[in-house]
């Protein structure tokens, strides 16, 4: 009988993220404490996690003894268990590396840069070489040799080299397995909570890039879980990381090997700890509408502050409501829920009917919205995707730095 082999794929952690200024430690705590009964129920040999393992570069002290003391209940209730971690682009990889060798002392590995070793051999319970794995961490642009449109030539240049590098090393009952960290074409995307990479979409990575002969595909970035085809597929993040995500079915896959080959993918749903309410759920609309299906909501009043669910208002309004603050809050009153945000759209009319539309608040607007309406009311014009690729790049080395001063 083939030997059988197991992974979990399970991605963008977020350790340290807030929600509007709420932390979320409650709900990351619940969830690995949760993934480490799925491990030891599966008999789990290898745990792989695609980037993002932190929320951002400078993580606060309790998310990284979050990771570490997991890593180190894992080992000790799973000694064989090796576990594969490769950077994203809200990691920082020189932090994830720094402990690389006690990390390794107890079967952890870390891929931080496509300058460090990328393939990796995994094993089985009986400590045979049970798959190989082409590691491929976040690829920022100035990672790679070409620049502009070419970007997706120079990613499908490390994927190719890793994947060939791992095709040398495999053995007859091997399995060929990649991780990475990226945006697939065709993949459906988070704008709130999701940080553009490589540019944008323009730069998506085409689905090719994962020939035939690759048994598994573990990717990370996107929160969404969803398969880009069979063997390719995003786990998505475990908990609603912006307010859009809370219709998200979170969770972990098992991805189950026999002879190399995959014989079974099984999906465990990540209980959800915090409820998170959009109000009204169909969308904004006239603050009545909000108010009446605010004061409907059914809350538990046992929960612990912790676990009270966190509510967003969405009203559409024809003008300001000078006291909107104070007549949700009249419906909050003590009952149990985090009020966190007030979306508000004003529908007035401006100029003619042609221009009419709801107006969001710069609150609600994504970095790249920002940028490309600051850019059209002084250009009269759309940024091409060159102009859009390079803020995306400057604003990301921007945000690492000041991640990184107030470390």
């Amino acid at each position: 009988m083939s030997a059988t082999f197991k992974i979990c794929h399970t991605s963008d952690w977020h350790l340290g993220h807030t929600l509007h200024g709420h932390a979320r430690e409650v709900e990351h705590a619940a969830f690995l404490r949760f993934l480490l009964g799925v491990l030891e129920r599966e008999a789990v040999d290898a745990l792989v996690v695609p980037g993002d393992i932190f929320d951002s570069a400078n993580p606060p002290a309790s998310a990284q003894s979050m990771l570490y003391s997991f890593l180190a209940e894992a080992r000790g209730r799973l000694p064989g268990l090796e576990v594969l971690m490769t950077a994203g682009n809200h990691d920082s990889a020189a932090r994830l590396g720094a402990a690389d060798a006690i990390l390794r002392s107890i079967g952890v590995r870390v891929v931080g840069t496509n300058r460090d070793p990328m393939v990796v051999a995994l094993h089985d319970a009986s400590g045979r070489v049970a798959a190989r794995v082409a590691a491929v961490p976040y690829l920022r642009p100035s990672d790679l040799p070409l620049t502009g449109e070419a970007l997706v030539d120079g990613v499908r240049a490390v994927y190719d080299g890793a994947l060939d590098e791992a095709r040398d090393l495999l053995e007859p009952g091997q399995a060929l397995i990649a991780m990475g960290h990226c945006h697939m074409v065709d993949a459906t995307q988070s704008e709130l909570s999701e940080r553009k990479i490589l540019g944008g979409l323009q730069n998506a990575l085409p689905v090719d890039l994962f020939a035939e002969d690759v048994d598994y595909v573990a990717l990370g970035h996107l929160h969404l879980a969803q398969a880009v085809r069979p063997h390719v597929h995003y786990c998505g993040s475990p908990i609603p990381l912006s307010l859009p995500e809370e219709s998200y079915a979170h969770q972990l896959r098992i991805v189950r090997f026999e002879g190399g080959r995959v014989a079974q993918q099984v999906v465990h749903r990540v209980p959800r700890t915090v409820d998170v309410y959009r109000i009204p759920r169909q969308g904004p609309g006239p603050l009545e509408e909000a108010l009446t299906q605010l004061a409907q909501l059914e809350l538990s009043s046992e929960l612990p502050a912790s676990r009270h669910p966190f509510v967003e208002v969405r009203v559409r309004l024809d003008e300001p409501v000078p006291d909107l603050r104070q007549r949700i809050d009249a419906v909050v009153g003590d009952r149990p829920m985090r009020l966190i945000h007030i979306g508000v759209e004003y529908t007035g009319v401006a100029g003619s009917l042609a221009d009419a539309g709801p107006r969001r608040q710069l609150g609600d607007l994504t970095v790249e919205q920002v940028f490309r309406q600051a850019y059209a009311r002084r250009y009269d014009g759309e940024p091409g995707e060159p102009l859009i690729a390079a803020f995306h790049e400057i604003a990301s080395a921007a945000r690492q730095r000041l991640e990184e001063r107030e470390s």
